[in-house]
């Protein structure tokens, strides 16, 4: 049985939704404003969240990021809802991370078919999915790290769809499947890139000689650029502070905008949404700081290629490898690298440059 999380502050109008949604064969939870169904949402895990969007204490568009940014919840099908579609549009709403956007008011007729064309989409996408995952991890040399197979197969399903004439989408559906290929296209970008740099770098050295230090201007430049790439897939960027101090480090743009961009990234995937992120330059000492779930002591220890804390309870995806790259790219401009950290309380991540002569 199908589980929907319903959230309205209208509890006539919830409780017309629920009664016609459990006839309809659904199994439902309701929830009267954002902060009560996140808790919800995390503590029951449904299969769809249906929200209104204008609500007091939690509205559905801080629910909606929320959701996204949570680990356990950010694959979950949402549907927005509103009564006022001159304050949020469905393009907006989609744009948040929305899969489906009804307009008040809505008919029982209305609303169980979009419930219905939900899930058949996410029948669809997850059978494909499922069907190419086993194909190529047949065909795969199975050391290949499995973390590539799910984007991959991810993209295939979300294409096989778009080629199945009989699979239910129509044009309303299109923007979410594009966002999700894009999304999933990115995230084996992301994964193949840091896998063959640390293969390059794992590799003999150039002799290059040492790098020059980066200008004011070029060291401002490359914070920015690895900041804006990272907040750009994490949608984070009201939680982050950036400050820089100028300071004559040696080190090669492409270099410091690669580890800023790897620390920002981990930084806001392990910390939720709405928490701070700061981030700051002086005196050669490069800091992030999160509020995230932090790692013990022996989890640093052991940080390395291809190895990820807590997987099964976490449902993080990704390698690990970031902070395997940001640890060789500092040692390659003679950095240190170092974490310190609590479970439950925030990380900080420091790498301290040498200063130049100037």
């Amino acid at each position: 049985m199908k589980s929907i999380l319903l959230i309205d502050d209208e509890e006539q109008l919830r409780k017309i939704f629920a009664i016609a949604l459990r006839n309809a064969g659904y199994h439902v939870i309701e929830a009267s404003n954002g902060t009560q169904g996140l808790a919800l949402a995390r503590q029951h895990l449904p299969d769809l969240i249906l929200t209104d969007v204008h609500m007091p204490d939690g509205d559905g568009s801080t629910l909606l990021h929320d959701i996204r940014q949570d680990p356990a919840l950010n694959a979950k099908q949402v549907v927005l809802m509103t009564g006022r579609p001159d304050l949020i549009t469905p393009r907006k709403g989609m744009e948040q991370g929305a899969d489906d956007f009804l307009t008040k008011p809505v008919g029982v007729k209305e609303l169980l078919g979009c419930m219905a064309a939900r899930f058949r989409r996410a029948s669809v996408s997850w059978r494909v999915e499922d069907q190419m995952l086993e194909k190529l991890r047949s065909h795969v040399p199975a050391q290949l790290p499995h973390e590539f197979f799910t984007p991959i197969a991810g993209i295939l399903g979300l294409v096989e769809i778009l080629r199945d004439e009989n699979s239910g989408l129509g044009p309303e559906d299109l923007p979410g499947v594009y966002n999700d290929l894009y999304d999933s296209a990115m995230r084996l970008h992301r994964t193949l890139r840091n896998y063959l740099l640390i293969l390059d770098l794992d590799g003999p050295a150039e002799s290059e000689g040492p790098a020059k230090p980066l200008s004011a201007v070029e060291l401002e430049r490359a914070m920015i650029d690895g900041v804006s790439e990272a907040l750009r897939l994490q949608r984070r960027r009201e939680d982050v502070t950036l400050r820089v101090t100028p300071c004559p480090i040696a080190i090669t743009a492409p270099d410091l905008a690669r580890v800023v961009d790897e620390l920002a990234h981990n930084a806001c995937k392990f910390s939720r949404a709405g928490t701070p992120v700061e981030i700051t330059l002086a005196d050669g000492v490069l800091t992030f700081t999160d509020k995230g779930r932090g790692m013990t002591e022996e989890e640093i220890g052991h940080i390395g290629a291809f190895r990820q804390f807590d997987r099964k309870k976490q449902e993080q995806q990704g390698l690990g490898l970031g902070l395997v790259l940001v640890q060789k790219i500092a040692a390659r401009n003679n950095g240190t690298f170092s974490i310190t950290s609590r479970p439950g309380e925030g990380t900080t991540v420091q790498l301290a440059f040498p200063l130049a002569a100037t």
